[in-house]
């Protein structure tokens, strides 16, 4: 692989984004969130970005130190905390809460303006008679995030946790570019495949993360897309 080798998508979320998923994920009212769980949580999917050397914004460093901050708050007796002025509430999960239900509402309000977009470019202003379909319609697919991705991967790499970990995470048996041959060849046009069935086959950490990478490559330039059947369901690999 070659080590000056960096995945840089064109389309990535943000750290409130993530946020909101490690909630969703955990199903747990956004009033009721761990600091300390969200916090430890947020932290591995740093390194595991960093890990696979994708670039991330600053922002991620910036909410990684704030959720530090509020949980040093929350552990400290209010006695001894450094006070902040205009802080008038008990909890200092206050305002990282405020920041996700304002940022939720028009994340939700843009998902439902997209479908009806979607909705309306369906419609037409004639139909032809007697169109009914042969088979019962399956419930489309849903686009996974990368998120989701990054929670898939963490699955396959959990199998390699007792290992003995080294500094030098790659296979050199196997590059970015040899994978993404392997899976050109693999999944055929208009195929769908568990995203687990890509790893099935990997020995090694390092041939995890370089399948992963590869993927990461494809889907950028549009040759596999990823769907899952229901929320942090089983993931879809389709190749366009």
């Amino acid at each position: 692989m070659d080590p000056d080798y960096k995945v840089r998508l064109e389309v990535f979320e943000g750290p409130l984004d993530l946020l909101l998923f490690l909630i969703k994920r955990d199903e747990v009212d956004i009033h009721e969130i761990s600091i300390d769980r969200i916090a430890k949580q947020f932290q591995q999917y740093l390194e595991t970005f960093e890990m696979l050397d994708i670039a991330l914004a600053g922002e991620f460093v910036v909410m990684a130190a704030n959720l530090i901050y509020i949980k040093s708050r929350t552990l400290l007796p209010k006695h001894v905390q450094q006070p902040i002025e205009e802080e008038d509430e008990e909890d200092p999960r206050w305002e990282l809460i405020r920041q996700l239900i304002e940022y939720k509402k028009f994340k939700d309000a843009a998902t439902f303006l997209h479908e009806r977009e979607e909705h309306c470019l369906e419609l037409f202003a004639n139909h032809p008679d007697d169109l009914k379909p042969t088979e019962p319609l399956e419930r489309p697919l849903a686009d996974a995030s990368i998120f989701d991705l990054i929670r898939a991967l963490q699955g396959v790499l959990a199998r390699f946790k007792d290992t003995k970990e080294t500094s030098q995470i790659v296979d050199e048996r196997y590059t970015v570019s040899d994978k993404i041959d392997h899976l050109l060849k693999t999944v055929v046009s208009g195929q769908s495949v568990p995203f687990s069935a890509l790893f099935e086959n990997a020995a090694t950490k390092g041939e995890v993360i370089v399948t992963f990478l590869a993927l990461l490559e494809l889907m950028k330039l549009n040759h596999f897309r990823i769907q899952q059947d229901s929320d942090l369901g089983e993931i879809e690999l389709t190749r366009n």
